[in-house]
């Protein structure tokens, strides 16, 4: 998942925060508290659900979850400090490899891998029976009883809605957990791995900004693929209410505040009060999510594990490509570590948003993304200890890093 670390470069003291180190804790508190909510008072969650924004008799924006995630994104972008990115340049290689990772490889082999999972290997867990009720594609003009793509129109409490095959629904949240590479969580990862900080900081920067144009593409392609609806429009108003509209508030902000209190303030205080606005915002999402899946995850407690399990595998095999790639490359040690890094995790605000977005707050899709957040801490946690321990079998390779940004942070 991805949070802000508020750290400066030449602070080593501060480490990981208070609420970053037991993130773990807290979204299983979130968890417990939402299917407890979803089992005592199920209309709460519902009603919230309800508060939307509406394209003809389709919910598109949950107001609510909209307001939460737009406090989990901004943080990432605010920090971030374009006037760095034209200076990846000079450090081609590492760059180069992330978004090959990122973008060439990582998206279809979450596919492949979910797949093999969701639609083979635990279909019969699952049940070939089992169906999930998702939001109708925004924009396409369908009456009860029409088919689209594997799912069919029908009719909810008066609301047109697509009953699909809920293991297909599982792999729409895993695709868009694949597609949404790691921002600023990755920051931390790469300062508790020893790696350099100003190339991390690039390599954020350009992924966000690659997101912009590669997010909404990819997306529609292996949704297609999957047999899934397709939404454009709503996917690329997702990528713009979730990303372009909180990167220029993060952008404009950034200046303004920078300009008006001091770089040193703006990083030192203004950064360090974002994180626990940003984690609050993304706990209070997980407790609506579960609320609704109270009794999914009640019934059958091994839904999280069916899912949980191509997610991990899907992280180890893209950290171990990246980091035995970046060592056969002879990159130094310091960049290694956080190109590998960043392609293994991912992006939790914009995928949850997206599927929250696409196929609705209670959905399968909706599931699988908030799942991805319960390994991601503990396993690149892992990744970072196997990095610290490997340090040792790197040479003494001159860096591929970009000296001018180290210390950025």
């Amino acid at each position: 998942m991805d949070m802000n670390s508020g750290r400066c470069a030449d602070e080593p003291s501060k480490g990981i925060g208070f609420f970053e180190r037991y993130l773990t804790v807290w979204v299983l508190l979130c968890i417990g508290g939402g299917v407890l909510l979803g089992k005592v008072v199920p209309g709460v969650a519902r009603s919230l659900d309800q508060m939307a924004i509406y394209v003809g008799d389709a919910p598109v924006i949950s107001i609510p979850i909209a307001l939460c995630l737009f406090f989990m994104m901004y943080p990432i972008m605010v920090k971030i400090d374009f006037a760095k990115v034209v200076q990846a340049g000079k450090a081609w290689k590492p760059v180069g490899l992330t978004l090959l990772l990122n973008w060439g490889v990582k998206p279809f082999t979450m596919y492949a891998i979910a797949l093999f999972f969701l639609g083979y290997l635990f279909l019969p867990l699952i049940g070939e029976d089992a169906v999930d009720l998702v939001k109708p594609p925004l924009g396409v003009n369908l009456v009860e009883g029409d088919v689209y793509g594997s799912g069919t129109v029908v009719l909810v409490d008066g609301v047109k809605m697509l009953q699909v095959p809920l293991w297909r629904s599982y792999l729409a949240g895993c695709i868009l957990l694949g597609i949404a590479p790691c921002t600023a969580m990755v920051l931390v990862w790469g300062y508790l791995a020893r790696g350099n900080d100003g190339l991390t900081l690039v390599m954020v920067a350009i992924n966000s900004l690659t997101m912009l144009l590669l997010y909404g593409v990819l997306g529609g392609f292996l949704l297609g693929v999957g047999q899934l609806p397709v939404p454009w429009q709503a996917l690329l108003l997702s990528i713009s209410v979730y990303v372009a509209l909180p990167l220029a508030a993060g952008y404009a902000s950034r200046i303004a505040i920078i300009r008006t209190q001091g770089k040193a303030w703006f990083e030192e205080k203004f950064l360090h009060w974002l994180t626990p606005v940003t984690i609050t915002a993304l706990l209070a999402t997980l407790v609506l999510l579960f609320s609704l899946k109270g009794e999914v995850i009640l019934g059958n407690p091994l839904t999280i594990v069916w899912i949980a399990i191509p997610l991990l595998l899907q992280t180890i095999l893209i950290f171990a490509l990246g980091y035995a790639v970046a060592r056969w490359m002879k990159f130094s040690y310091e960049d290694a570590a956080p190109t590998a890094m960043i392609g293994a995790s991912n992006h939790f605000e914009v995928a949850i948003a997206t599927a929250t977005m696409l196929y609705g707050l209670s959905s399968g899709a909706a599931l699988a993304t908030v799942i991805g957040v319960l390994i991601e801490v503990p396993v690149m946690l892992m990744l970072v200890r196997f990095c610290v321990k490997t340090q040792s079998s790197f040479a003494n390779q001159s860096s591929e890093s970009i000296t001018a940004t180290k210390g950025a942070i």
